[in-house]
């Protein structure tokens, strides 16, 4: 037999299987519809001159006088904002988490209630869920991580950071875990109250 009919035969069976597979593909039950739900701003406690850029998830909560809200970001039931605060896009700010006057929370900053201490999720169980308190003068860099924990007042948290136990001395902290990198110096301190 010539090469090229070799060839050819390859093709066959090729052009066979992909026939057999698409055609299983036809035959499979069509695809459910699933429910949307949609997302929006519903039953939240705003202070004055707050401001929210949409699309944004806010439902059930509180936000202080003077806010920023950027867009994507989701703050559920239960959660409390501070005044002249600002939390930037695609933030996450679950249930249990109360957070203090003039913070900054960065872009893609994730808080967690649920630390899977029985080995798994807590499956909505809320009496499993663990709260987060942060302080006055907080600064979060992006992408950091926030797990039930107190942070003290006057306090920087860097950038990618992943806060895993209470902060209790002011100053600033990054790493994985979150460490003090430095404490901040008195005059910055009372810089940031006056």
């Amino acid at each position: 037999m010539p090469a090229w009919a070799t060839r050819v035969d390859d093709v066959r069976r090729r052009d066979t299987t992909t026939r057999a597979v698409s055609q299983r593909a036809v035959d499979a039950p069509r695809a459910r519809k699933p429910l949307l739900l949609s997302i929006g701003i519903r039953d939240v406690e705003f202070g004055r001159n707050v401001r929210v850029i949409e699309p944004a998830n806010l439902y059930r909560c509180r936000i202080g006088d003077d806010t920023f809200v950027g867009p994507f970001v989701e703050i559920q039931a239960g959660a409390n904002i501070g005044r002249r605060c600002r939390i930037q896009s695609h933030a996450f700010i679950c249930d249990l988490v109360s957070i203090g006057d003039d913070c900054f929370v960065g872009h893609g900053v994730m808080f967690v209630n649920d630390t899977f201490a029985s080995g798994g999720p807590a499956g909505g169980v809320r009496s499993k869920w663990r709260a987060t308190r942060v302080g006055n003068r907080v600064s979060i860099g992006s992408n950091a991580t926030i797990l039930p924990v107190s942070i003290t007042d006057n306090v920087v948290i860097g950038a990618g950071a992943v806060v895993t136990k209470d902060l209790s001395i002011s100053g600033i902290y990054a790493g994985n875990p979150a460490r003090l990198i430095r404490t901040l110096e008195r005059e910055v301190l009372d810089d940031s109250v006056s």
